[in-house]
Formats: C-alpha cells, structure tokens, sequence
C-alpha cells in the first residue's frame, strides 16, 4: 500500500509542473471526450489533485518566533525588511492552473458510468481540494474572484471579473467542505483521503477564519466570527466522537512523542489521519540534515522558554530563566522539550554534509545560527534504507483535540471535561500535570498576545509546543493579530561571558568562546579537557564583527543573535498580500489594491 500511496505524489508532482490557467491557455492532458467514464478514471484524476505536505514541513516555522531562519525566500522576512514593499516586489501566490485542473473534474464528473455514491464520492474530493485552494488564496489576499467553471480564452466576463468578498468566497469554500464531509466515503486506502480528513482540514480552516475575523477588526466580519468557530467545534467533534482515532501512548513518557515523527510505518498508528507514505525501495523519503538546525533553520530560544516545568508550572516563574545556561534549560521540563530540541547528553548516530560528530553531541556554532538543534523529524541514522522510508504526519488527532478546545475555548464553552477529553489527554502522554481550569496569567504570553484569557494563553501554549515544527505557528501567529511577535530576532543559547563552557552535561567542558582578537590555536595546539578531548574553539563577538563565528548579544556575554533586526510588521498591511502587478495589468477590475498595498 505504501507504494501505490507514493506513486500517486509522483502524479501531483508531474501535473504541478502545468500552471497555464493565468496564461489563458485552454490546453490540459486529458483528453476529455474519452475520460471520465469510469470509476478508475476519476480516482486516477483526483490522485493528480493530491498535494500534501512532506518532511519539508519540519523547516516550515521559519521566520517566526519558533524558528530562526537564514533563507532569503522567507516572504515575511522579505517583506519586513524591505524599504518599500509592493505588488512589483511581491509578486509569488498568484497561480490558478490548480483550479482549472479541479474545475475540468466537477464540470465532466457527470459522465462518468458509475453509481451515485462513487460519483458523490469522488466529486466530494474534488470539492475538497478546491476548498484548499480558495482557503490559501484568501489567507493571502482576502477578496478574490470565486470561479466554478473552466476558464476559457474567449469568456472575457470572467477573464476581467472583480474580486469577490471574503465573505462571499470563505461562504462557497465552506460549501464546499460540507459536501465533502457529506460524501467522501470513511474506508479509503491510507494515504488517501477520507471523510476524517476532510473534517479536520475543515476544523482547522474554520478556526482559521472564526478567529481571524474576531481578532481582525478592520474585516468587520467581527460579528460572524462565531459562525466559523462552531463550524470548527463541529467539525473536530465528529471526528471525536467516531471514535476511530487516540493519541499515540504507549506508556514511554520520554519517547512516545517522538517516536511519531521518526517511524518508517504510520499506517497502524491510531493517532494518524492522514499521512504522506514513502518506500525507500521505490523513492526517497526526502527528509534531509539540514531541518537539523546547522543549514537554514534552527530551533529559537522562545519556543525553549514556552514548555512548561515538569510540575506544570511555568519556566518563566524560575528565578534567573532568562540566564539559565544550556544544559540547565532543560532539567524538570515538559518531555515534549528533549523530544523536539537535541538536549544535553543527546547521541547522534549520523554523520552527513551538515551534522557532523557522531557521538555524544556538542552543539555546533555558526554565524546567524541559534546553537539549537531540532531532532523532532530528524532522521537519526547512518542507514539509507531507514532514513529514507519514514513516513510524513499530514494529520494528526492531536491537531484535531486542540482545534476544538480553542473553538470552545473562543465561544465560552470550554469545561473541565472538555478539558480532560483534549488538552489533558496530551499531557498525558508525556506524563505531565492535568490542565486546570483555573490557569495563572503568564506574562510571556500576555507580551505576545495582549490581554487574552488565562484559559487561552494555556491552550495557545499547548499548541504551540505539541504542534512546533509542524507548520502551524506562522498561520496562529496571523489569525491571532499577533504579528508583531515577528520583529523580535530569534535568539539562542545564553553564555554569561567568554570561555569554556560544558554543553553535554556531564561537566566537563567541551567548548571554549575566544575573543574575534585571537586566533583559534593549530589543531595540536588547542586545550584537551579532562576527558582528553581536544576543545571546540569559536571566535565570538557581536552582531557588527566580522571576525566572529558565535554572535552575542552584548558581544562578550548574552544569548547567541541571529541577525541585527527583524524588520517592522505593518498591521494590518502585512497580514495580507498584493495582487502582483502584472495581473492588475492584465485586468484592471481586481483593483484596487487593499489594506495599504501599491
């Protein structure tokens, strides 16, 4: 079954090369007059739809506060550090071809010679996807033209179409997610999508919107935002209550957590609802060093600071947290912490172009980097054939229990027993305190979210620690009108001063933080330390020295930096995007621009 899983990403990958909708084109590889008659016909197509996320997804905090990121196509970065963004800077998200693909399907479905629930079936997937694709054109742009038809060259109606609303777009999206959770049959091959993966996509989109619009008073849709958030509440509950799916436990506290993100074989894990599934033997599973955090992404301190203690307190009520050395940070933490981040004493088995020191790992130091290491994801092995095979959580139930507790949470509904049937059925996994109803204040949080609820700064932490790395906190971090958190600059591990310093925790000192006006010592003249291991030297200084390979803060002293500054979040500017110039040449009619965009 995994084999014929991946294959069909084969077919996503060939048709995604084709996207000539804006280009007018009326071309497609099918040929329509002899498709469409089949059951296998109209499965083969919707393979050809299928686009969900792979081990990618591991670097996809970048450029928030997860994740410090030194690539140069992070678009929020690029915009916040631009003099002067605008539509002829801004220019990437704009393609249709996918929707031509999706609307070729449901305007031909009915040809096809099968019985009513398959062609419902397969139309509900189709829907499915089209519902994707609208839902990720309006997080970028907010009004859009809405089209259910196949474009061709000469409807110039709708080839110079106004936007649409938001409003009127998010209503047809939500449509279409309701046929399909009315139609998309449970029992599907894994990997393929079902009814249950049709309603957690649904939960998350319409918790996307009900809490976008609520936080977001220049939509003035503020008074619809509940609408969404019972969708979501709705949608996460039917999947509760069919009862098919529980968080992975197996009783392992220390190794549960991760265990779901490094296994070659997903399809019994009853946590999972939907995942992408690789076969070394057939194609690779693509996961890749360089999530580790010595490439482009690596893990920031603020996620470090966000897990709480092993008794459920908070980090941040610790005396001298924002000191507290390495190895220390991690002593009585929440378990999903040594899960996600490579802690002291961590043995690496794997040794390639960007880990190297197979070992006991000491962490590596490079300029704009946080010192923090990511093995959530990572493939911790010198095997191909291991590392090469392991499967993708596209869905898990996890996301599905926290979708609905932040619905109710939102709508003044969250109990106690809701929270016991959610949040702490997570928490027990890793062995950690039940969540009361009756949560201190953090000031952490109320620093990046404003004045919310003790309730829901304990449910946005929950997500944020067992969903890092996933891809979610950048879209949480915009429904929440929390956009300001991106200027602050990632940051990593604190060092009091220059010297030598134990990063393992077994005492002895494996680093040694020299001034950018010495120069690291020949091989066999550098320091051994009491376990006759030679020291790892770095030149260290601030921000502005060219010398240094570790930057600090305060130059000599203070957490590792990753760049000089951030940028500056415009709001509501930047929670949006321009339509790119060149389209609003080709019609003029989607003008004009919105939120301050030129």
């Amino acid at each position: 079954m995994k084999k014929i899983i991946y294959l069909f990403s084969l077919i996503v990958l060939v048709a995604a090369c084709n996207d000539d909708f804006m280009n007018r084109q009326p071309k497609t590889e099918i040929d329509v007059e002899r498709f469409f008659n089949t059951e296998e016909d109209l499965k083969m197509y919707t393979y050809r739809l299928y686009n969900f996320p792979g081990h990618g997804t591991y670097s996809a905090d970048g450029g928030t506060d997860n994740q410090a990121t030194t690539s140069g196509a992070v678009e929020i970065k690029n915009i916040m550090q631009a003099s002067n963004p605008s539509s002829s800077t801004v220019t990437s998200g704009w393609s249709w071809g996918r929707l031509r693909d999706i609307n070729l399907f449901l305007a031909n479905v009915e040809k096809a010679q099968v019985a009513p629930d398959v062609k419902a079936h397969y139309t509900g997937i189709v829907r499915f996807f089209r519902a994707r694709f609208y839902m990720d054109k309006v997080k970028r742009y907010s009004d859009v033209p809405w089209y259910d038809k196949v474009i061709e060259t000469n409807d110039e109606e709708s080839l110079f179409k106004k936007r649409d609303s938001r409003d009127f777009v998010i209503q047809k999206i939500f449509e279409d997610y309701q046929y399909a959770a009315d139609n998309v049959k449970t029992s599907q091959p894994s990997g393929a999508i079902d009814k249950w993966g049709v309603l957690t996509y649904m939960s998350r989109d319409a918790l996307y919107e009900g809490t976008f619009r609520k936080y977001h008073t220049e939509l003035n849709l503020t008074n619809t935002a509940n609408t969404y958030l019972q969708m979501a509440r709705d949608a996460a509950g039917k999947v509760i209550n069919s009862g098919n799916f529980g968080i992975y436990n197996t009783g392992k506290p220390q190794s549960d957590y991760l265990s779901i993100f490094k296994s070659g074989d997903l399809s019994s894990n009853p946590e999972i609802i939907l995942a992408t599934f690789y076969d070394a033997r057939e194609v690779r599973a693509g996961t890749s060093e360089w999530n580790f955090g010595n490439y482009e992404p690596s893990p920031a301190k603020d996620l470090v600071q966000t897990y709480l203690m092993k008794d459920g307190t908070f980090y941040a009520a610790q005396p001298g947290y924002q000191t507290k050395q390495f190895v220390e940070e991690f002593i009585n933490r929440d378990p999903r912490l040594s899960q996600t981040y490579a802690y002291p004493g961590w043995e690496l088995f794997q040794t390639a172009t960007y880990v190297s020191g197979a070992g006991i790992y000491i962490q590596q130091f490079n300029k704009n980097f946080t010192g923090y290491h990511l093995i959530k994801g990572f493939a911790n092995t010198r095997e191909p054939d291991i590392y090469n095979d392991l499967d993708y959580p596209v869905l898990r139930y996890a996301e599905v229990l926290l979708n609905f507790a932040e619905a109710k949470a939102e709508l003044n509904e969250f109990s106690q027993t809701d929270a016991d049937n959610t949040i702490n059925v997570l928490r027990k996994r890793v062995s950690m305190p039940d969540f009361n109803m009756n949560p201190l204040s953090d000031p952490l949080s109320i620093e990046k979210y404003g004045n919310i609820s003790p309730l829901l700064q304990e449910i946005r932490r929950e997500r944020r620690v067992e969903l890092a790395f996933e891809g979610f906190r950048f879209d949480d971090l915009m429904r929440w009108n929390a956009g300001k958190v991106l200027e602050k600059v990632p940051e990593g591990l604190y060092f009091p001063s220059l010297g030598k310093f134990d990063l393992n925790g077994d005492g002895v000192e494996d680093v040694f933080l020299i001034p950018t006006s010495q120069s690291i010592p020949a091989d066999a003249d550098k320091e051994v330390n009491s376990k006759g291991i030679k020291l790892v030297y770095y030149r260290t200084g601030g921000i502005d020295d060219s010398g240094a390979t570790v930057y600090l803060k305060n130059g000599t002293s203070g957490n590792i930096v990753t760049a000089r500054d951030m940028g500056t979040f415009v709001a509501p500017k930047y929670y949006y995007r321009p339509i790119p110039i060149q389209q609003m040449t080709l019609n003029p009619n989607l003008g004009p621009q919105l939120f301050g965009w030129e």
